[in-house]
């Protein structure tokens, strides 16, 4: 192919999204994860899902095979066009993805009958023991019978366990959800009086560290609506398109009365993109960011508080005021 590739060409190419490439060219190369969900062998951190992939391990994300093999492979664009045009546009067979709308049967992880491993996990990362009894006590937490996985549970209006998000209690960091889970019934803690304000967090774990740095300063952390992403929530590239996610809107729908909606996304640039997005398209609402004042994270920051680390472990993600906050 020539150095100079045609617009027409190039927009094209970009036509293929990169689970269709792969499906395609490299099957083998593909690692399923989950119903719509795929990583790569040759590169675990990418996570390709309804029809985006992010690389968490450099933050780098996009939609098409051409810009994965620009950003990732290390293509130049015209190799990268190449690449994906070597066989003919038409032949491309794309994967059908499932509807997130549809009715899910949820395979909820077998219990196990002690919920030891799972209670020093929390409080190794710091969070309160009275917090995690607490949970536990909710049937909102508990410890997987074969894995010993920590798992949070979310529930629908009529007590049903629509969402089970598993996490391991070991150096390994995997996350998963329960096949069938649906996020828009994602882990949270509800104020147990009507609350006018929303906090959301990225993960549970920040979502508990939060609960524990209002309880060690002396405030009631079971009169606030606090809720989890399940984690991070991924913007569309154009901003002005960004929609809600569903576990937010969900929330929303049902809690018309919030009028405050407080972020406390990660300091890294995936939480930041975020955090914009989010503030965007919760426009009709008094939106505040409030992120970690120190660390990745409020776990990172919460950890800092009362020793577990300390500022050289956490000082590499500190960032300048004018960085750390989003415009309102």
């Amino acid at each position: 192919m020539p150095k100079f590739v045609p617009k027409e060409v190039v927009k094209q190419a970009k036509e293929i999204d990169l689970l269709t490439y792969f499906m395609n060219n490299n099957p083998s190369e593909l690692v399923r994860k989950g119903t719509n969900t795929y990583s790569l062998k040759s590169h675990d951190s990418v996570i390709i899902s309804n029809g985006l992939w992010h690389r968490f391990s450099t933050h780098q994300a996009g939609k098409s095979a051409v810009d994965y093999l620009i950003k990732v492979e290390n293509m130049t664009l015209q190799e990268a066009v190449s690449s994906v045009l070597n066989r003919n546009i038409d032949t491309y067979i794309r994967p059908q993805y499932s509807n997130e709308n549809e009715p899910k049967t949820i395979v909820i992880p077998e219990k196990a009958s002690t919920n030891k491993q799972v209670i020093e996990y929390l409080k190794n990362r710091g969070i309160d023991e009275e917090i995690i009894n607490d949970c536990i006590n909710k049937k909102i937490i508990y410890q997987e019978n074969k894995t010993n996985n920590a798992v949070f549970l979310g529930y629908d209006n009529d007590n049903n366990i629509k969402y089970a998000g598993c996490r391991s209690t070991n150096e390994k960091r995997i996350m998963r959800d329960a096949k069938g889970s649906s996020k828009e019934y994602s882990f949270r803690m509800l104020g147990a009086e009507e609350c006018n304000s929303l906090h959301i967090f990225e993960s549970s774990i920040d979502l508990l560290s939060y609960a524990t740095l209002l309880k060690n300063k002396g405030y009631d952390y079971t009169n606030q609506n606090l809720l989890s992403l399940a984690g991070v929530y991924q913007p569309s590239s154009n901003i002005e398109q960004s929609k809600v996610p569903i576990a937010v809107q969900n929330f929303l729908n049902k809690n018309t009365n919030i009028k405050d909606i407080v972020l406390h996304f990660d300091n890294d640039i995936a939480g930041r993109n975020a955090t914009k997005a989010m503030i965007y398209a919760l426009d009709k609402y008094n939106v505040y960011d409030i992120p970690a004042p120190y660390g990745k994270d409020i776990n990172d920051y919460l950890c800092y508080s009362i020793g577990l680390k300390n500022r050289q472990e956490i000082d590499r993600y500190k960032m300048k005021k004018e960085q750390n906050r989003v415009p309102m």
